[in-house]
């Protein structure tokens, strides 16, 4: 009964425009007061799930990530992608979505994608003759990409979670996101020749290589901290501060577009962003604090399981589930909550958790283009200046290739872990 208390608040929070994390601690806050349980229950959850070195890592990331755009990476990148595919039909929504293949080594997070890569491509292509709607379709779709493929921030707190390797989880990751990233391009491609969209003039080899040199030292990034945290150099936390220097470097005496006087708005931009996370993470926490002492994480598991036990039958229950609570709530307070809950379940039906933590965030990737709350699709809306309403008509070919991916994914475990495998 307590427990459905707490989830009928929070929903009606939710429902009345309360962000998800004081939607998250308010609801608690009630429970606890209705409970009899010492307020000070908050503060102690509140900090033990952020009392955690890995967690370092975020701010790091999301500091070098930042030092990169300031340091002009967006633009070499778009240029590097549509020196290679701009030349065929519909190429800058190719770009668009091979853009952000490319910048998911950057930022870490699908809605810096949206942010960065939609304020140049959806003006380039409205300004080409692309439907505005289709545009934003593109930009928001395709930043999913990104959380798949290091460094993650949902793959990082998974790591934390449940202590799995968290270089494990970045290879894990890579396969399943360059297949969502390749079914992108194939909608946009079928859709452009339907459409009759533009295409850009072939680039030379010349090109190619000059633009590729430009992006050469963002996507390096990539390496670094792959094989920093796999060649047991580094661990992810010292990684992401190896990548705020390497970022400082690169965009003030590489590329020198970074000047020192934007620093001071970059960290403050950066403080923003991780303060509002790990309020997240820390008010999620308090929330999974009361499921665990009200014993729901065993009644789900039990409820899923007494439906059926047949793998195949609960892990689509747990897709399902894991869709409509995409489209719901913010990612990561979704992870914090509900990866301890359903990880159990999931090890009952011999999936191995690093393969279950890559099926989790990409169904939970797919809730970030959905409305109620899926921002990408507002930001990138927003951008195109377009309804949401005609945004999400033009998503419906993008999300049967994203939950057809998704499944290929979670009833094909090798797809996820062989990788991991390799650095055994």
């Amino acid at each position: 009964m307590m427990a459905l208390l707490l989830f009928g608040l929070f929903l009606i929070l939710i429902v009345t425009g309360v962000p998800i994390a004081f939607s998250l601690v308010l609801s608690s806050l009630v429970y606890l007061l209705i409970a009899g349980v010492p307020l000070t229950v908050i503060p102690q959850t509140l900090f033990a799930g952020l009392d955690s070195f890995v967690m370092l890592a975020i701010p790091a990331f999301i500091l070098a990530g930042n030092l990169m755009n300031a340091g002009g990476i967006t633009n070499r990148i778009i240029d590097f992608a549509n020196a290679v595919v701009g030349h065929i039909r519909g190429g800058l929504g190719l770009t668009n979505v091979a853009s952000s293949l490319g910048f998911a080594g950057i930022s870490g997070t699908a809605l810096s994608d949206t942010a960065s890569i939609g304020s140049v491509m959806i003006p380039a292509m409205k300004k080409q003759g692309y439907g505005a709607g289709f545009s934003a379709a593109v930009t928001s779709i395709s930043s999913t990409v990104g959380p798949m493929l290091p460094p993650s921030l949902p793959m990082i707190i998974i790591g934390t979670l449940a202590s799995i390797s968290i270089g494990d989880l970045f290879l894990a990751g890579a396969i399943p996101g360059v297949l969502l990233a390749l079914g992108f391009l194939l909608v946009t491609y079928i859709i452009s020749v339907n459409r009759q969209y533009p295409k850009g003039e072939r680039q030379t080899i010349a090109v190619v290589g000059k633009t590729f040199m430009g992006a050469f030292w963002a996507l390096l990034m990539v390496v670094i901290i792959l094989w920093g945290i796999l060649g047991g150099y580094f661990t992810p936390t010292e990684a992401a501060v190896v990548c705020v220097v390497y970022a400082f470097i690169v965009g003030k005496f590489v590329y020198k577009e970074l000047d020192l006087k934007q620093v001071p708005a970059i960290l403050l931009t950066t403080l923003r962003s991780t303060a509002s996370i790990l309020l997240l993470v820390g008010f999620a926490n308090t929330f999974g604090w009361i499921l665990v002492s009200e014993g729901v994480p065993l009644l789900i598991a039990d409820g899923i399981l007494s439906v059926s036990e047949n793998p195949i039958f609960v892990t689509l229950l747990i897709i399902l589930l894991l869709l409509m609570v995409g489209m719901f709530m913010e990612t990561i307070a979704a992870l914090v909550i509900l990866f301890p809950v359903l990880l159990p379940v999931a090890e009952s039906i011999g999936m191995d958790p690093i393969h279950f933590g890559v099926v989790m965030v990409l169904s939970l990737m797919i809730g970030l283009s959905t409305p109620p709350v899926g921002v990408c699709l507002f930001v990138a809306s927003t951008f195109a200046e377009v309804p949401i309403t005609k945004t999400i008509r033009e998503l419906l070919p993008f999300f049967g290739i994203a939950i057809f991916v998704l499944l290929v994914v979670a009833f094909v475990p090798s797809l996820s872990l062989y990788l991991p495998s390799l650095f055994e």
